[in-house]
């Protein structure tokens, strides 16, 4: 990596350590598919019928344009940025309306939360530095993006997200809708061990109202797996419960 070149995500920071991880980017992937099931915006994603035809690759294109964020150059970064403006700029125009700026926010809290969840259930804690470096890539993306009433800092941030959960979450009809359609699109085994990794990533919030009246028993399974990791033998797990669409996808999201 050419050290002379800038980053919006520098080399060596714990964010590109993260989003790095395919298995990392998977729990993101299961936390945020839970809580855009719940937010009371999620009636844009149904606007343009993309998200209910295809909640995997919808959801997908979201994590990756996260990834060209965190590893793109400084332009290449604000260039991604730009196209996440402009195509939901698109979508107000057709539809007459603006998106709410909290909308926004929440999608990046998301980012940050899931980002920490993710890493420190199957890696190991972060420290306040750690937390704080994920916070701010996400805070500079949501600045390019013009968004007002960001939090400052990392701990501003946790009284802000612990507000958006209680006010910006619901389970409607909508929520059911996109849960049968995770159903659908999965598979039953898969779906499954999609509610199982939720109910361990959501935070209590959204937990008491997702459509799942499960327990998760995925503890013992998850220490397993990174043991297999000491022996490189957990890409024969996840070639067992990856979907065979995405498999190839998922793999180049493993940065060595």
């Amino acid at each position: 990596m050419d050290t002379n070149k800038k980053y919006f995500v520098e080399p060596g920071s714990i964010v590109r350590t993260i989003w790095g991880k395919a298995d990392n980017i998977l729990f993101i992937f299961a936390g945020s598919a839970a809580e855009f099931a719940l937010n009371k915006a999620v009636d844009w994603l149904y606007f343009t019928g993309k998200l209910p035809a295809d909640p995997l690759g919808r959801l997908f294109s979201t994590v990756e344009y996260a990834r060209m964020i965190v590893f793109s150059e400084y332009d290449g970064a604000l260039a991604a940025i730009d196209r996440i403006n402009a195509i939901h700029q698109g979508v107000e125009k057709a539809r007459g309306a603006q998106i709410p700026d909290w909308a926004y926010r929440d999608v990046l809290f998301m980012l940050i939360d899931y980002s920490i969840r993710s890493y420190e259930l199957l890696d190991s804690q972060l420290t306040e530095v750690e937390k704080e470096a994920v916070f701010d890539v996400f805070y500079r993306m949501g600045m390019r993006m013009g968004l007002k009433d960001m939090p400052p800092d990392y701990k501003s941030w946790l009284i802000a997200r612990h507000q958006h959960l209680e006010a910006h979450l619901i389970c409607s009809d909508f929520t059911v809708d996109l849960f049968k359609q995770y159903k659908k699109h999965l598979g039953s085994v898969r779906y499954h061990l999609l509610k199982q990794v939720q109910l361990l990533m959501v935070p209590q919030e959204a937990k008491k109202l997702l459509p799942i009246d499960e327990v998760s028993y995925l503890m013992p399974a998850i220490q397993l797996y990174k043991f297999s990791r000491r022996f490189k033998l957990d890409s024969l797990i996840k070639a067992v419960i990856l979907p065979p669409t995405y498999k190839a996808q998922i793999t180049a999201m493993d940065v060595s």
